[in-house]
């Protein structure tokens, strides 16, 4: 008798995570451009209803939803080169964990790099 595990690819690894990930920034980013879009086309309809939207961008829920799209941009971006890597290396699936913490040490290093001027832009620090 087969085990539970035996059709599972991935079994909660660093490939599973990443894949998930993937698409739930991917996901985000689209969401994000539809948003984008439509509030971009308000000026055409209505100036005054466009400023009253861009005045809302600048609260400080939005200026952390702009990390997090920095957030799953840079992921996203990452990843997919990572992704890249794994399909067309022919070593890439021999080091995808590696490849995949370095993503994640690249995403690390690249947030800590915006968060602190993002945060500094939000508050007037600077």
């Amino acid at each position: 008798m087969a085990s539970a595990e035996a059709g599972t690819l991935y079994r909660g690894r660093e490939g599973m995570w990443s894949w998930v990930a993937h698409r739930i920034s991917g996901m985000l980013i689209f969401l994000y451009l539809i948003v984008h879009v439509l509030d971009t086309a308000l000026v055409r309809v209505s100036p005054e209803a466009y400023n009253e939207v861009i005045g809302h961008y600048k609260t400080i829920v939005f200026g952390l939803g702009e990390m997090g799209l920095v957030g799953a941009i840079l992921f996203h971006a990452l990843n997919g080169v990572r992704v890249l890597l794994v399909d067309f290396w022919s070593q890439g699936t021999k080091h995808q964990r590696a490849l995949f913490y370095g993503v994640v040490a690249a995403w690390v290093l690249l947030m800590i790099g915006f968060v602190p001027r993002q945060l500094g832009h939000m508050f007037g620090w600077w």
